[in-house]
């Protein structure tokens, strides 16, 4: 990393901040439109594809037998699978799998449990197609990585096998926002404020508890599920999210790799074409569920 690269975007982002309070509509005209001029790499193919009835994008690496199910962030609100493309397509290239990004429905037209429900639905779908669970991965960004968690623990409660592993960018995971960090880093995040997670969670919640283990997975009894890698910045309101996820699945016996980087901002692997250290953790994402699938 060179500091000129680290206060681009910090500069980038603090100029041009996602404001999720405003009407859905708006903010992702605003968020779609802007990571969608991100760059993506033309080695990198993708095809619309529907499984388990959800639809989404398809990335197929020859010769691999295992797949990556990906749910994007957005505060539950916004992103596309198109949009988040070059991260899960990189992620994918890295580990060397196939890939399926898929396309929940959002709030607040789609509210719980319809994102989470999609999430299981994509999951039992690559199992219908062939897949043995000992052959999925599933990753997640921001609110994704909320719901990927919340996915183990309904393949849990329905006895369903877990993946080979989870990868836990940024989670999302509490929507109580009851984590020291809501506070201590408020101003030091330069991509999220609590207002504004507090407005996606309301639109998601539509009167139903924050506290349910299956909203804010944080909460819930993770003995059982699937081995986590959890990628964290110091800097962000939700890296408390990410150490008290990391703590309870110790302590529940789950095997944990969990990596704290210094002074990054929230998800700044989506910003990999200008931060090394983007590209840094998408290889290391990579190098780690080439294990989990070998």
């Amino acid at each position: 990393m060179t500091s000129d690269e680290l206060a681009a975007l910090k500069g980038m982002l603090t100029a041009n901040p996602f404001d999720f309070t405003i009407p859905a509509a708006e903010v992702r005209a605003q968020f779609n439109g802007a990571v969608a001029t991100f760059p993506v790499s033309e080695s990198l193919s993708f095809t619309p594809k529907t499984i388990g009835g959800i639809s989404g994008l398809w990335m197929d690496t020859p010769g691999s037998k295992n797949v990556m199910l990906f749910i994007h962030g957005g505060a539950l609100l916004v992103g596309t699978a198109e949009v988040y493309r070059g991260l899960t397509g990189n992620i994918a290239e890295a580990a060397g799998v196939n890939h399926f990004s898929i396309d929940y429905r959002l709030a607040p037209e789609h509210a719980f449990p319809a994102a989470l429900d999609d999430s299981v639905a994509a999951y039992k779908g690559l199992l219908a197609e062939g897949y043995s669970a000992e052959q999925i991965i599933v990753a997640g960004d921001s609110a994704g990585g909320g719901l990927a968690l919340s996915l183990l623990l309904s393949l849990k409660a329905a006895g369903l096998p877990q993946p080979a592993g989870t990868v836990l960018l940024s989670p999302w995971a509490d929507l109580t926002h009851s984590g020291e960090s809501m506070t201590t880093q408020a101003a030091a995040d330069v991509s999220l404020t609590k207002t504004g997670l507090q407005s996606g969670a309301d639109q998601y919640l539509a009167g139903h508890s924050a506290t349910d283990p299956l909203v804010s997975p944080v909460f819930g009894d993770l003995a059982g599920i699937s081995p986590l890698l959890i990628e964290v910045g110091t800097t962000e309101i939700l890296h408390s999210d990410s150490t008290r996820i990391r703590d309870a699945a110790k302590a529940a016996g789950v095997e944990v790799t969990f990596h704290e980087w210094t002074d990054m901002p929230h998800d700044w692997s989506l910003f990999s074409f200008m931060l090394s250290e983007g590209r840094d953790m998408i290889d290391e994402v990579g190098a780690w569920i080439k294990k989990k699938v070998s």
